[in-house]
Formats: C-alpha cells, sequence, structure tokens
C-alpha cells in the first residue's frame, strides 16, 4: 500500500515542496516538487515577509500539479536559524533481584533528561539518544537486555522557535492546509548524510547554503550541536558585484559558480558581455581571487571558531563532510575549504537519484526523517533480540 508524504523545506533562497509516495517496493519516490526562490531569512525573521504568502503557494501548487495530488496537509522543516540544539546527560536505576535494561527503563532515561532540560522557550520537534551506557560500560544504541546497576545516556533535543511555527501555521492554514507536524531540518540531512560508521565517531556537517552557514555534530543517532553562520555563498557574489562594480546576477552566475579554487591558468579572464548599453568588461583571475577568497577564508574561520567553541572532541578518525550550494559546486572548493580548516573535508555521499544536488541536501534529509519517523511509529516495538535502534525510534517518534 502507497503512502503519500509531503514536506515544506525553507531554505534562505528558495522554498521548496516535495510529494513522495513511500510503498514497500520503494521507501522514498518523489513524485512532486515545487521551487519558489524568495528573499529567504537571518535569525531575526523573515527578510522580505510580504512576499512569503505567495512564494509558498507557489512552491506548493507546482508539487501538487507535478504529483497529481491536492495537499490538505503538510509536513513542515524548521530550519536551523530557528532552533536551538540541546544535549543533556541522564540517569536512571536498573530495579529487580536480576536487573536489565527495561523498555520501561529507555522511556524513564528520556523523561529524565527531559526533566533536565528545564522550561524552555519553544517546542521540542526531535530527541534522540547519542549513546546509553550501562554501568560503566561500553556506549552503546543497543541496551535493552543488558544487566548491570544504572543506565546512563546522552539525549539530545531539538527545539524549534515559537515564532516560526506559529507563522507557517498561520500562512498555511490561510491556504487551506494543516501542518501536520513539524521536524528538525538539520537533523535529518545529518542523520541522511552522515554515514552511521562515522557517527559512532563523531563526524561534522557543513552546509554552506546563500544567506548562512550551517556547522552540525552528530554522535551516535543525536545532533549534539549545531550552529547557524550567517554568511555563505552570496555574500561572495556579493562582495564579487561590489568590489568589481558589476550586477549581482551577472557576479553570481559569470564568475562564483565558474571559479576554479587552486592553480589557474596563466591569462585567465573572467569576460562579461556589455548589456543595456554597457561596455564589455574583463577580470584577471588574480582580481577575482582576492575578493573571493577573503570571504570564504572569513567562512572557514568562522567554522572554525565554531567548532572550536562546541566542546565537542573530534579524532583523529572523525571526518567533516561538506554540502549545499555556496562551494560545493566549485572545483576545488572542497579542497581549499580543507586546507584552511587543516583537516580533510569530503562531498556527501549520494542517496537519491532524484534531486541529488548539493542544494537540495536539507530537503531531502528532512523528507527522510519524516519518513522514518513514519515507519518506525508503525512498526511493532522490538524485542530483547530485535532492533532497538528501531524500537526507540517507534517509541519516541524519531
Amino acid at each position: 500500500m502507497k503512502t503519500t508524504v509531503a514536506a515544506i523545506d525553507f531554505g534562505t533562497s528558495k522554498i521548496v515542496t516535495l510529494v513522495a509516495e513511500n510503498s514497500g517496493s520503494q521507501r522514498c519516490d518523489i513524485v512532486g516538487a515545487g521551487i519558489a526562490a524568495y528573499d529567504g531569512y537571518l535569525e531575526e525573521g523573515w527578510n522580505n515577509p510580504g512576499e512569503l504568502d505567495e512564494k509558498i503557494r507557489q512552491s506548493i501548487s507546482e508539487a501538487e500539479k507535478q504529483s497529481h495530488r491536492k495537499l490538505r496537509e503538510i509536513n513542515v522543516g524548521v530550519p536551523g536559524a530557528f532552533t536551538r540544539v540541546y544535549a543533556t546527560e541522564a540517569r536512571v536505576s536498573l530495579k529487580g533481584p536480576d536487573p536489565r535494561v527495561s523498555a520501561s527503563d529507555v522511556k524513564a532515561i528520556f523523561r529524565a533528561a527531559t526533566e533536565n532540560l528545564g522550561s524552555l522557550p519553544g517546542i521540542v520537534v526531535h530527541s534522540s539518544p547519542a549513546w546509553f551506557m550501562v554501568d560503566d560500560g561500553k556506549k552503546t544504541l543497543e541496551p535493552v537486555g543488558m544487566k548491570g546497576r544504572e543506565l546512563s545516556a546522552l539525549i539530545s533535543f531539538v527545539v524549534a522557535n515559537q515564532f516560526f511555527v506559529d507563522e507557517v501555521n498561520n500562512r498555511l492554514a490561510a491556504l487551506g492546509i494543516t501542518a501536520n507536524g513539524f521536524y528538525s531540518t538539520p537533523a535529518g540531512e545529518a542523520m541522511l548524510y552522515l554515514p552511521e560508521e562515522d557517527r559512532d565517531r563523531t563526524a561534522v556537517l557543513i552546509d554552506i547554503g546563500y544567506l548562512n552557514t550551517e556547522v552540525m555534530a552528530v554522535e551516535g543517532d543525536a545532533l549534539i550541536f549545531h550552529k547557524t553562520i550567517e554568511i555563505g555563498g552570496g555574500n561572495i557574489a556579493a562582495d564579487l558585484a561590489i568590489g568589481l562594480d558589476i550586477p549581482l546576477k551577472e557576479a553570481e552566475e559569470k564568475i562564483k559558480r565558474q571559479y576554479v579554487y587552486g592553480i589557474g591558468a596563466a591569462g585567465e579572464t573572467y569576460d562579461l558581455p556589455g548589456v543595456d548599453g554597457q561596455k564589455p568588461r574583463s577580470f584577471t583571475r588574480d582580481e577575482v581571487t582576492e575578493i573571493i577568497t577573503a570571504r570564504v577564508d572569513e567562512i572557514a574561520e568562522e567554522i572554525q571558531a565554531a567548532i572550536d567553541d562546541s566542546g565537542i572532541k573530534l579524532g583523529n578518525w572523525s571526518n567533516i563532510y561538506l554540502t549545499g550550494g555556496g562551494l560545493s559546486f566549485n572545483r576545488g572548493g572542497k579542497d581549499y575549504l580543507s586546507n584552511k580548516l587543516g583537516r580533510p573535508v569530503r562531498d556527501v555521499p549520494k542517496r537519491t537519484t532524484k534531486m541529488n544536488s548539493h542544494a537540495y541536501s536539507s530537503t531531502l534529509g528532512l523528507m527522510d526523517l519524516i519518513i522514518d519517523t513514519i515507519e518506525q511509529q508503525h512498526q511493532p516495538s522490538a524485542g530483547f533480540g530485535g532492533a532497538v535502534k528501531d524500537f526507540f525510534r517507534s517509541l519516541l517518534g524519531g
């Protein structure tokens, strides 16, 4: 039986609505996509609130047209700029003459972690464990059935800004659409694109978008750190437009997107045709490089500062991955960033055959998280010998 799932993702330059089918033969088949460019947001709110209703309508309408479905409900991704991540350790005693971790103990430790969190402004949209530990044993994500006296865990919570939730609820309602649920876009993206073996060693995902850069760290199945840096690929294009005195569109399309990081060819130039009565112009690689690298160096410094200030310990085997349209599309961009961070930076693995561009990483991660949550909520809980990761996802709704 096919299940139709719709999701809307608010990026810093575009709103993307996806409609997917989930069936036994195919977990996620995208049957419709609607993309509407808009002015995005910063942490303070929307850059152009007046355009938002129409852009949401455009995005949803195109997805409906492609999928041949009328959407009445939609799942909403909450961008990183409108969330905060809190990771807290909790402990519970195991009771009985032969104490072993049970399903109720897992529930109890999540309740204890929630109590540790206290009263915070906003809405918890995601919770997941980085690890469990019985007594002083090894960290694990499969504690059920283990024998000991105490269960401890590191639990991560993603809390959404009430402003964003209310805003989107009201704007969707005006279109006759119900927000079926709110999900953490960074959590979905990180879980989809960071391989499980890397997450076990703590891994970092960097998403350089148009107006901001997101730094996400994951341990186990939990997003344990997230920071939004309000600089992105659009700032590089703006710097070129100002520094070279050219239109922003030409700076973006003719120079920024074409630029190759690293050693360029001797005498390489960037040629702009004359438009609107203007004479053709040409810029040397040195002129362009000076502007571009100054901004990318700043982004790299902010990323490094975020990692340093996070308190996260990255070992020699911890990997960093790069996605987003701000730098990933440029040949040599990943290697340039790697050199600045002093650590290898990898491309994220491709997870889908449709929309597998770096520009859609957040949207695909969001859809994967939604489908994963729906699947686990409809699966029976695993027993002591079952898949415990599936068990607690089913128990806690993702």
